[in-house]
Parts: structure tokens; C-alpha cells; sequence
């Protein structure tokens, strides 16, 4: 047994093992996603060539062959500086406040850095998951920030509230509508041409109709309104008077005096923090200065008008989606003509219908702002994208979801808000996110009706004399191309975090 067992004993050391393969790192990196196969290798080397050719020369013209101190055109000019020139910086830094601020009065632009910061503070802590007090920062966010943004940009003050606006608004378009239907009722002989007279003089005695209607049902409003004016702080009283108005209404349709004390007390607290505003801000004296919109431009025009679509847009997609999964024929009917109009039109005439024809079917005392006329225009047609994108995520989510909620006993409301709308927005995120970079570019699509954007102020800026060279154009191109490329890759990258977050990749 001796010898037969030291016959197995091995005479020779072994020969060490290959290293293993190494999948972590940069070598890792490479071996397993740019060098593994022949074709990888291939597509990798065209890369990179290709990113030669294109990095190198543009890395040359931003840096190494910039211009960074200048007053005029001549610092900028090859035969000044004695060698190629790059971009123009100087030229960036002497239109900087345009770029931002657009024609808004220097002495005032503490008004919009106020505007930034209050935005920024009030963002932040809602893309921070684990912040505290999420419900009061989206309160202030969404419905406070809007109204505050608004007096610091604009300036004024209120003559009226709620009760003032609703009434005038009512009678004017009651006017409105009365005398239309008048003049259409008494030229529809020359208006129908024959057989199309008499439908021509029925309309227009149903439009008359119709504003006699609205008179009486907005005469109380006009009564209040008439008796608020007798008192000297017209507008407190009609805080007070719409106040009490809507805690009431919000009182009785929670539940009374059974359930409806919390949606009182919330409606008192939202007044009160109104009545705040007013006065710290001293709207009801005036306000401050007011500047036009039409001195509005730069970055501050860009994101009004990205950010106001981004947020109205979204409350009109979800209501637009759920109302095209409606069991109600009407609601559907109009849901769906209401989505494929927006969709079937382009942005362009949107813009150009709600400057230029808009004015043309309000009430002659009623006006609307031109940025406010186009926020609206762009508010209803991103909300025509956002309705189908949510729709598809509406469909994405098992309809046994909403019948374990019916069955739990939970109403139609409490099941689409609590459990399936958010299963929905989950699944789409990528595509929302989508919507709102391409919305966030397409608002230079304002320059067509004189809104001057970033992209519009810089293109003013090509027509001062004093700094007209070669290489002016490129190098605000450049500026511009890297401020919206910041802002779009920053969402791309945050909707990738929530991704992450909500596992929104993993089929529950």
C-alpha cells in the first residue's frame, strides 16, 4: 500500500492558471463592450475617428483659439490679433444681460433674479425624494410661485378679485354674444343667400338667447360686485366676498357639516395666505412698476414659456386621457376631436391663431395678454401629446388593478388618483420626459409672433455693428446651443434617477 499510494504523488509543480479575464474597470469596459467581436472593433474605430474630426476642431474653436478680452469687433478680427481666431467671447459677455433679461428695464432686474431664486428654492427640495413637507412645497410651487412670479415680473396691482373678474368677463361676453346674434339675425337674409336665411336668423336668435341667459345667471355675481364697489377697500371686500363664497361651496360638496370642516379650514388658510401676498407685495396700492411683456426676452422669455407649458400641459393631458377612456359618449366624443385637432396642426399656427385671431372672439372690453395668449396656445397643444402618451400608460396597467380597488370599495376618483394613474405615469416617463425636451426647444418657435426668446435675442444681436466678424454667429450659436443642451440633458438625467427609483424598468 506504500508504494502503490506514493506512485500517485505528483514529481512536478503544476503550471500556474491564466489570469482571469478582467470585466470591471476601464480595461473591463472595453474588452467587453468596444472590443468583443470583430464588427465592435470596426464600429468603435469609426467612432472615434469620427469623434476626432468633430471634438478636436470644435474643442480648438471654444478654447484654444478664443478671444477672451475685447471691447469691439476689432479684438476679434484675424488681422487685430495676428493669427486664426476662435470664438468671440467678448462678444457673449457684452450681450449677456440681452441673453438673459431681453429689454427688461436694468434698474428693475432684481425683480426677475428674485424670480429665479424663488423658483429655484421652490424646485430643489421637490427633486430631493427624501425632503420633507412635499405637499405644502408642491402647494407653493404649482399655485403661490405662479401668482407671486407674475406681480414681481410684470408689476401692478388689483382693482378686483375673483367676484370682479367673473362678472366682468360674464357681461362682456354676454354683450358680446347679443350683439352677434342680433346682427345675425337681422342680415340673415343677405347673409344665407335663400334657403340658408332662416337657419342664419335662428342661430342668431339662439346666441341672443343665450347671452339674455347668461346676464341672469351672472346677475348676482354683478350685484355683489356693484356692492363691494360702495365700500373704500374694494378689494378686500371682494377677497372677503369671494372667500366666503368658495369655503362655502368647498364646506357643502365635501360633506357638510359632517365631513366638509377640513376643506373649509384648507379654504380659509389658502384666503388667508392670498390676503398675505396682497399686502406684503402691496398689490392693493399699486404694485410695482409695471413692465410690458413686450420688454420680456432672453432665458427669462425661455423659461416662462417651457416652464408654463411643461406644468399646465400635464393636469390637461391626464384630464384629456381619462376622458378619452370615458364610458360617457359625449365626454369621449369631444376628448378625442379636442386631441386630434391640437395634434393635427401645427405648433406654428397655434401660435399665430392665438396672437393675431384669439382677440377676435372675446369680448370687446376684455383683453388677454400677447405671452399669456400664447402660453395658452402652447399649454393646449402640448396637452394633446401628453393625453395620448398617458393614455398609452393608462392602457399599459392591468385592469385588475381598478377592479381590486372596486372591489375594496373605492370609488372611481380615489382609484384613478391613488392606483392607477400613478402605475400610468410610472410607465411613461420616458416618453413625458421626451415631451417636455422637445417643448422646451420648440418655444423658440415664439420669435414668428415677436416674442424674443434666447434664440430671438440672439439673433437681434447679430445687428449691432460693433461686433460684426467672422466668427460672431458661430460663437452664439454656441452659447445658446450649450445653455439648451444643459437644461435638456439635465431633465434626461433626472427622469433617469426617477426611473431608477420607481423601477419603472421591472414588470411588476
Amino acid at each position: 500500500m506504500t508504494d502503490q499510494a506514493a506512485s500517485f504523488v505528483r514529481q512536478n509543480i503544476v503550471e500556474p492558471r491564466r489570469a482571469p479575464v478582467r470585466t470591471t474597470g476601464i480595461v473591463g469596459f472595453a474588452r467587453e463592450r468596444l472590443f468583443n467581436s470583430p464588427l465592435n472593433i470596426m464600429i468603435t474605430l469609426i467612432g472615434a475617428a469620427l469623434l476626432w474630426l468633430i471634438l478636436v476642431p470644435l474643442v480648438k474653436f471654444l478654447f484654444v483659439d478664443a478671444v477672451w478680452q475685447g471691447n469691439d469687433r476689432n479684438a476679434c478680427l484675424e488681422a487685430n490679433v495676428g493669427r486664426v481666431v476662435g470664438a468671440c467671447w467678448p462678444f457673449v459677455q457684452a450681450k449677456f444681460d440681452q441673453f438673459i433679461y431681453g429689454f427688461y428695464p436694468e434698474d428693475q432686474r432684481w425683480r426677475v433674479n428674485l424670480t429665479f431664486a424663488l423658483g429655484a428654492l421652490l424646485l430643489l427640495p421637490l427633486l430631493i425624494p427624501r425632503a420633507p413637507a412635499k405637499t405644502l412645497n408642491s402647494g407653493l410651487f404649482f399655485f403661490a410661485y405662479p401668482v407671486i412670479g407674475f406681480f414681481l415680473l410684470r408689476g401692478g396691482g388689483l382693482k378686483g378679485f375673483a367676484i370682479h373678474w367673473i362678472a366682468d368677463f360674464g357681461s362682456g361676453f354676454a354683450s358680446s354674444l347679443m350683439d352677434a346674434g342680433k346682427q345675425l339675425a337681422t342680415s340673415g337674409t343677405t347673409i344665407g343667400h335663400g334657403w340658408l336665411s332662416q337657419p342664419a336668423a335662428w342661430i342668431g336668435e339662439g346666441l341672443v338667447w343665450l347671452g339674455f341667459a347668461l346676464v341672469w345667471l351672472i346677475f348676482p355675481l354683478e350685484w355683489l360686485r356693484d356692492y363691494t364697489e360702495t365700500f373704500r377697500a374694494t378689494l378686500w371686500a371682494d377677497v372677503l366676498a369671494t372667500a366666503v363664497i368658495v369655503s362655502l361651496i368647498a364646506f357643502f360638496l365635501t360633506g357638510g357639516f359632517r365631513n366638509g370642516w377640513r376643506a373649509l379650514f384648507t379654504s380659509i388658510a389658502v384666503f388667508v395666505g392670498i390676503a398675505v401676498v396682497i399686502a406684503v407685495m402691496g398689490l392693493d396700492g399699486g404694485g410695482l412698476p409695471i413692465v410690458d411683456t413686450r420688454s420680456w426676452g432672453g432665458l427669462l422669455v425661455t423659461l416662462v414659456v417651457s416652464v408654463t407649458g411643461i406644468v399646465a400641459s400635464m393636469p390637461v393631458g391626464m384630464i384629456l386621457a381619462l376622458g378619452r377612456r370615458s364610458t360617457i359618449p359625449l365626454i369621449r366624443l369631444f376628448s378625442i376631436a379636442f386631441i386630434e385637432f391640437w395634434r393635427g396642426v401645427p405648433l406654428i399656427t397655434v401660435l399665430f391663431f392665438a396672437t393675431y385671431m384669439l382677440p377676435l372672439f372675446l369680448p370687446g372690453n376684455f383683453t388677454v395678454d400677447g405671452l399669456v395668449r400664447v402660453l395658452i396656445g402652447i399649454a393646449l397643444f402640448a396637452g394633446a401629446y401628453n393625453a395620448e402618451v398617458i393614455r398609452g400608460g393608462l392602457q399599459a396597467v392591468p385592469r385588475g388593478q381598478a377592479e381590486a380597488a372596486s372591489a375594496l370599495g373605492l370609488s372611481y376618483w380615489k382609484t384613478t388618483g391613488l392606483i392607477v394613474m400613478p402605475q400610468a405615469l410610472r410607465n411613461v416617463i420616458p416618453a413625458l420626459v421626451n415631451s417636455f425636451i422637445a417643448l422646451f426647444k420648440d418655444t423658440t418657435l415664439v420669435l414668428i409672433v415677436a416674442i424674443f426668446d434666447l434664440l430671438g435675442q440672439l439673433r437681434a444681436s447679430f445687428a449691432d455693428p460693433n461686433w460684426a466678424t467672422p466668427t460672431t454667429l458661430f460663437t452664439g450659436f454656441a452659447f445658446t446651443g450649450i445653455i439648451y443642451f444643459v437644461f435638456c440633458f439635465g431633465m434626461s438625467r433626472y427622469s433617469l434617477f426617477v426611473e431608477r427609483r420607481l423601477n419603472a424598468h421591472k414588470n411588476v
